[in-house]
This record gives C-alpha cells, sequence and structure tokens, in this order.
C-alpha cells in the first residue's frame, strides 16, 4: 500500500489502521476488536455535523474522492453488521435487513449490502424512497452494483404501504440497519421514512439488534436532540471522529454502543 495515497493512507499518520476498505484484518474481529482497531478515530475530539461535512468536502479537494470515502464507510457498517451479529448469535440466522433513504447515507448501506454479501450473507436492501433512484452519483452507482448479485434482493418502496409491506417479515431479519438520514432531519418524518422508522421500533421490539449509520435516523449528529419518530439503535457506526449529538444525554441514549470508523480522510482536512 502506497502510504503517500491520499485514497488509501490512514486517517491520522500516528498509528491509526488502513481505512475500512483497504483492511481485511476487520473481518476476523470482533466488537471489541473493531474498537481497538480504531480507537485512534475514536480518541480524536468531537466535531458538528457542519465540521464533518467541511472535512468531507476538503478530502475530497486534496484528491481523496468521493466515491473511495463511501467505500470505506460502507465497508465499516459491513464489519459491524457481521460482528454484532456474530455477537448475537444471529449471523447466518436470517436476511439482513438494510433500510436505505435516497442520499449519501443509503449509499453507504448499499456498499454494506455488497461487502456483507461477499463476507456470505444473504441481503436485502431497500431503497425507501418516491424517487425511482437513488439521488446521489456516487449512491446511485452503488446501488447499481447489486443488480447481479445473487445474495442480495433489491427492493424499492415509495410509499407507505410498500414499506408496511416489507415489515411484514421483519421477525424473519437477523439484524436491521437503519441507513435512512444522515444529520439533515428538522421536524417531523415524511412517508415513506416515517413508516421505514417505525419498521425498525418494531424489529427492535421484537428483539432484532439495530445498527445505525452515522446517526440513528432522526438524531441531529450535532446536538442530539431527536424528531418524531426517531430510531433507537443498538449500535452505531459514526465516521471519522465522534460527534457532539451522540454525546449528549438523548443522543447516547438513542445511539445505544458507539463505533468511530476511520473513512480516510488526510490529517490536514480537519483543518479549514
Amino acid at each position: 500500500m502506497a502510504s503517500l495515497d491520499p485514497t488509501t493512507a490512514p486517517g491520522s499518520g500516528s498509528g491509526e489502521s488502513p481505512a475500512p476498505a483497504d483492511d481485511p484484518a476487520i473481518w476476523e474481529l470482533d466488537l471489541r476488536g473493531l474498537r481497538r482497531r480504531w480507537a485512534v478515530a475514536a480518541k480524536r475530539g468531537a466535531i458538528t455535523a457542519e465540521a464533518m461535512r467541511g472535512a468531507d468536502r476538503r478530502a475530497q479537494a486534496v484528491g481523496v474522492p468521493s466515491h473511495r470515502l463511501m467505500e470505506h464507510a460502507g465497508t465499516a457498517v459491513a464489519a459491524a453488521v457481521r460482528a454484532l451479529a456474530l455477537d448475537q448469535d444471529r449471523w447466518g440466522r436470517g436476511p439482513i435487513l438494510i433500510l436505505c433513504g435516497p442520499g449519501n447515507n443509503g449509499g453507504d448501506g448499499f456498499v454494506a449490502a455488497r461487502r456483507l454479501a461477499r463476507a456470505g450473507a444473504d441481503v436485502v436492501v431497500a431503497l425507501v424512497a418516491s424517487e425511482a433512484r437513488p439521488t446521489g452519483a456516487d449512491a446511485a452507482r452503488n446501488w447499481d452494483r447489486l443488480d447481479a448479485d445473487h445474495r442480495v434482493t433489491r427492493v424499492q418502496t415509495p410509499v407507505a404501504r410498500d414499506v408496511a409491506i416489507l415489515g411484514q417479515g421483519i421477525e424473519k431479519a437477523a439484524i436491521v440497519v437503519d441507513a435512512l438520514l444522515g444529520s439533515g432531519v428538522r421536524g417531523a418524518l415524511r412517508e415513506p421514512i416515517r413508516s421505514a422508522v417505525e419498521v425498525i421500533l418494531r424489529a427492535r421490539a421484537a428483539g432484532i439488534p439495530i445498527l445505525a449509520v452515522d446517526t440513528p435516523t432522526a438524531v441531529d449528529l450535532s446536538s442530539g436532540e431527536p424528531s418524531d419518530p426517531v430510531v433507537a439503535a443498538d449500535l452505531t457506526v459514526t465516521f471519522h471522529r465522534p460527534k457532539t449529538g451522540l454525546l449528549t444525554r438523548r443522543g447516547a441514549a438513542l445511539a445505544g454502543r458507539v463505533l468511530v470508523a476511520p473513512i480516510g480522510i488526510p490529517p490536514g482536512a480537519d483543518r479549514g
């Protein structure tokens, strides 16, 4: 691995492991092992959602492609899903259901689906959006890549009724992944996202572990304040640095355990 390549170099230069897509060792680790593997990222100072967007933009400006950041994020989620499933003795005991919104949070979910299928899991991926395709180029590309994977079942749920039909089989899922929305939630959730959150809440009430991508849907990454309804997760995988909202009393209660995964953002991109 070329250490001067900004798309693959570790994000800190101070002992951090490689970013997830370049780190096959993460597939052998349990949750404690992942926490140790990503300890450098977890020890960084917490930032707001706005500061994280700035770091993301500056990383791209210095040569880290946005699709590579998404690949690292989705791979981290997949490794954490596998570790959580093994920890709960649920790996291989049903499909992994990934509920994805139309934006980059959903794009991380599509990457996670591909990586989990490669690891031997059966995955159901739902695009929860009125649009027929994800809105971002990177997310759309990763949605398309799932088309030929025999271990992945893709569905689109553009209205609440479709989400409700999908949720009828929720008790069969091994793990449910919330990749619906990131930090940009204001006010009450709209359909079909609202119905998808209600499916997640029913799954959790039935004892199915919930993993959230970056933040539980409807928890503000900066303030920790929830909208309505809100996902309560067992495990949240956030990226690059801890987030201020997940350290507040309400945010922490809804996030459950938190892993902070590196995604290849160079040190200089934190400054600006």
